[in-house]
């Protein structure tokens, strides 16, 4: 199979994630203020888009706080660094089960909402982009499964639509892209899809090079598509989305380490894949030939 080398490349740095991460490394970013101060710092470095979930600020365990939400988005916008935001909505699908001798009731830790709810910071701080995770999984813990049905990825796909912010299809297995594919065909999404290849995620897709290119073959030609794995291979994959033909992510979601026994930042990270990306012969995009790109609209800070 011939390469399809990708001449210019945009990098999402995904910031902080949800994961139990925050006691794992000092650079994890917990606060608003410290993760849009990283977000522009990974900006500065060479990131066109910031991925952004928010954190208690206290304990630093995942949060639906809109009030986070806001500071973060205004702090990023209102910084002298042009940046396409990107703000999850994930968080609200997760199913805890009481374990295999007594599934029922539901455990701690499960978090079920509508999907009205799901999208309340999107809708309030119309980031350019937002991701919309297309499918259900087990991932990672023994029982808890990642849920995405069906009737709650079209009414939350429908909802970005209509709204003007463009879904970024979080596709970790071969079959959530199949499901993408359903909502562009129902017009729930525009046909000109953002898919982001999410790859070694326990258990969906393994990161192998062979599983990797058929995701990749399961993307229509008309649709932007980025790639990462996680911990170890991150920078690996960075490579090897450039000459698949795609674009890069990095980030302290997905990793921590710059090299053994070193921490990364996240401009690090960013700053590691730009040269990466340099040195095999592409370009780096900015935010604004994204924005051209992908067709979005820049948005101006609410004060």
């Amino acid at each position: 199979m011939p390469l399809n080398f990708s001449k210019k490349v945009f990098i999402t740095c995904a910031v902080t994630g949800s994961g139990g991460t925050q006691d794992r490394s000092k650079f994890v970013p917990r606060s608003p203020k410290e993760i849009a101060d990283s977000a522009v710092l990974a900006a500065k470095a060479g990131a066109a888009i910031v991925h952004c979930h928010v954190r208690d600020p206290k304990t630093g365990a995942p949060s639906r706080d809109l009030a986070y939400y806001r500071e973060v988005t205004d702090r990023i916008r209102s910084s002298a660094v042009d940046v396409v935001l990107n703000l999850t909505a994930g968080m609200g699908g997760d199913l805890v089960m009481g374990g295999t001798n007594s599934p029922l009731p539901l455990a701690k830790g499960t978090d079920m909402i509508s999907a009205e709810e799901r999208v309340a910071h999107i809708a309030e701080c119309l980031p350019e982009v937002c991701t919309l995770d297309c499918g259900t999984m087990n991932f990672a813990e023994a029982d808890y499964v990642m849920t995405n049905t069906p009737g709650m990825l079209r009414s939350m796909g429908g909802m970005m639509t209509e709204l003007g912010v463009k879904p970024e299809i979080e596709a970790f297995d071969t079959g959530h892209l199949w499901f993408a594919k359903q909502l562009v065909s129902e017009e729930i999404i525009a046909p000109d899809a953002l898919v982001q290849l999410c790859m070694g995620v326990p258990w969906g897709a393994p990161d192998d090079l062979n599983t990797f290119m058929a995701m990749v073959n399961n993307v229509p030609q008309d649709w932007t598509f980025s790639a990462f794995s996680l911990g170890r291979n991150q920078m690996a994959y960075v490579a090897a989305a450039v000459l698949a033909g795609g674009n890069v992510r990095v980030g302290l979601e997905d990793n921590l380490w710059l090299r053994k026994g070193v921490l990364a930042t996240n401009e690090q990270l960013v700053e590691r894949a730009k040269i990466i990306i340099e040195q095999m012969g592409a370009e780096l995009m900015n935010a604004e030939q994204v924005r051209s790109k992908l067709k979005l609209n820049k948005r101006s800070p609410s004060f």
